[in-house]
């Protein structure tokens, strides 16, 4: 049974990742979702990239903060946590990210499993800096916007407090989408 997504329904996941670089081959390094309700999905991939093929910038300031003992994983384990996790939360989702047209197709390449979309998940994501634009100037006024750390987990969990904070008190971030 295929379900019709609507902005008012949708669960948002806020969407981080980590790559190799700034090019149209980079390489996924890590993947994070926070959840609206504050349920967290973090992987770091072990089999997809070398050294070798990330930038200066990543070598100096991703791949430092990475602990793949704790959180790596190769990619079709990653690709089985991530579709379990998604299950797991129902649904309807929402995907959001700030760098959409970096984050979504890396998202794309973990979700996208034996030619099959997760049913539960929008097939776009919410770009967040053009919801965000839909707030008003003295509702952002008081909130500091942090420099991010180049850390998915850290930076989606960032990003779904920025949101939060923004909306509070208001429906202005339902139906964006």
């Amino acid at each position: 049974m295929n379900q019709v997504l609507t902005g008012e329904e949708r669960m948002k996941l806020f969407l981080d990742c980590e790559f190799t670089r700034l090019n149209r081959d980079t390489k996924l390094i890590s993947l994070a979702l926070v959840s609206e309700a504050g349920h967290e999905f973090y992987v770091e991939l072990t089999d997809t990239y070398q050294v070798a093929d990330c930038s200066d910038f990543v070598i100096q300031n991703v791949l430092p903060q990475l602990n793949l003992p704790e959180h790596g994983k190769p990619l079709v384990e990653a690709q089985t946590s991530l579709l379990a996790f998604l299950s797991d939360l129902g649904g309807p989702l929402e995907i959001c990210s700030d760098a959409p047209d970096w984050d979504w197709d890396l998202f794309c390449q973990l979700a996208y499993v034996d030619h099959r979309w997760p049913r539960n998940v929008a097939n776009r994501a919410t770009n967040l800096i053009l919801l965000f634009r839909h707030l008003e100037a003295d509702e952002i006024g008081d909130v500091t916007l942090p420099e991010l750390p180049h850390h998915a987990l850290l930076d989606a969990r960032l990003l779904a407090d920025l949101y939060r904070r923004l909306t509070a008190g208001s429906n202005r971030g339902n139906g964006h989408g």
